[in-house]
């Protein structure tokens, strides 16, 4: 059943990597404005899976000390893969002029590859410890996934790829994503405590995302009102996380 679970949360996830299609039909314009307030709600969201959540299930799970050692190290390995691998979250959107493949797109390409494994190794840990806790991992990951799936997408277009190319690219390294869930749970068995370490790992990643790439592209936003929209929809992704863990999760019953 938990396999099951894992790689339905897997498979949906990947398939976000397809919205780049949907953005084919969209104005520059629109998309422009509908990115930054993408990245306002999955910051919210990511962050308050990481501490009302995730951390507070680890601790339970591994104590407060090994939680806090290993959610900083979640942290350092994220600015790691960031600083050395070049995984930026881009929004650009496409630009008419040189069709020539760029070199930087292949780059992106690794770098999206390794983040979309963690996410897999994220979403099946989760799933491990509870299925309540899945949940929430795999809803902070689509939120997230969603602005950077089509920034990746649009990335791609700027760097020279065709449009099909794009979406194929996108889409196989999103794959990813399972082969890193089915790693994590075959493993799980040979290592015990793998799931325990992932998880707060996990939580250490949601946090850097969200108050070292997606709260800094917020404060680049000068106009008063759409910053007030964006800090209101980061509180509505916060509000999304808490009132699932506190009226949805006792309903379904599916807190372990």
């Amino acid at each position: 059943m938990v396999l099951e679970q894992i790689l339905l949360a897997t498979a949906v996830v990947s398939a976000i990597s397809l919205l780049g299609v949907f953005t084919l039909s969209i104005k520059d314009e629109l998309l422009h404005a509908l990115l930054p307030l993408m990245v306002a709600f999955a910051g919210g969201a990511l962050l308050a899976a990481a501490f009302f959540d995730i951390l507070p299930e680890s601790i339970a799970a591994s104590g407060i000390d090994n939680t806090m050692q290993f959610a900083v190290a979640g942290v350092l390995l994220s600015l790691v893969i960031e600083k050395f691998l070049h995984w930026h979250h881009h929004h650009k959107h496409h630009h008419k002029g040189d069709k020539s493949e760029k070199p930087f797109t292949y780059l992106s390409l690794i770098g999206s590859s390794i983040h979309n494994f963690i996410d897999g190794t994220i979403i099946a840990a989760s799933f491990i410890i509870s299925p309540g806790v899945g949940v929430i991992s795999t809803f902070a990951i689509i939120a997230h996934e969603i602005p950077h799936e089509v920034g990746d997408f649009s990335l791609l277009i700027y760097g020279g790829f065709s449009r099909k190319k794009a979406l194929l690219f996108n889409f196989l390294t999103a794959l990813l994503a399972i082969l890193g869930a089915l790693a994590a749970f075959f493993l799980s068995p040979v290592l015990p405590g793998l799931a325990a370490t992932l998880l707060p790992i996990a939580a250490g990643n949601f946090i850097y995302i969200s108050c070292a790439d997606l709260v800094p592209d917020m404060h680049k936003e000068q106009d008063l009102k759409k910053s007030a929209f964006q800090f209101l929809l980061f509180l509505l992704g916060i509000a999304v996380i808490v009132a699932y863990g506190v009226l949805i999760e006792p309903m379904l019953g599916i807190r372990a």
